[in-house]
């Protein structure tokens, strides 16, 4: 019996530690491409062309609210920072129904002065090519394609800030 429970309680730290994993299976590697069709604010973006841009792959959803208390945060560095090189990408992932419909996001992005470009992805294909699993979600990606920082949820603005800074300060 004891050795039952010692096993359940490894398949769960293995678990575990699957799932931390996961979340910054990404760093240090290549940030996948974004596949989506459907762009809001901006023609369809692909990361090679960003070379020598500093670009941040932000994953939300216009119902989640703690993706709605980081939205200021992100609204702000793109406004600070695009001139300098910097790129927001907010990968809108719906988590619920109503949140899948275009015309939503639309509305909801217009209502918020939401500027920075916005992929539909309805089918979570760029969610799972980033391996991710969580709103909010954001990829610092350096000027090279590579993911140097992953933040998952609310919170560290100013260490997110101040790895933007570092990260554009670099040469290409």
């Amino acid at each position: 019996m004891l050795q039952r429970r010692f096993i359940g309680f490894g398949i769960l730290l293995i678990g575990l530690c699957v799932t931390w994993v996961s979340a910054n299976a990404g760093l240090g590697m290549q940030a996948p491409d974004i596949t989506n069709q459907t762009w809001l604010n901006s023609e369809r973006l692909h990361l090679a062309d960003l070379r020598g841009k500093v670009v941040l792959v932000e994953f939300w959803t216009f119902g989640c609210h703690n993706c709605r208390n980081v939205e200021p945060y992100v609204k702000r560095w793109h406004q600070a920072y695009a001139d300098q090189g910097f790129v927001v990408i907010g990968v809108h992932s719906p988590e619920f129904s109503h949140e899948r419909e275009v015309e939503n996001v639309k509305r909801y992005i217009k209502e918020h002065d939401i500027r920075f470009a916005v992929p539909i992805d309805n089918d979570f294909s760029t969610w799972n090519s980033y391996g991710n699993r969580y709103w909010p979600a954001m990829y610092l990606i350096d000027k090279q394609g590579v993911i140097r920082y992953v933040r998952i949820g609310e919170g560290g603005y100013q260490e997110t800030e101040r790895l933007i800074q570092s990260l554009l300060l670099q040469k290409s």
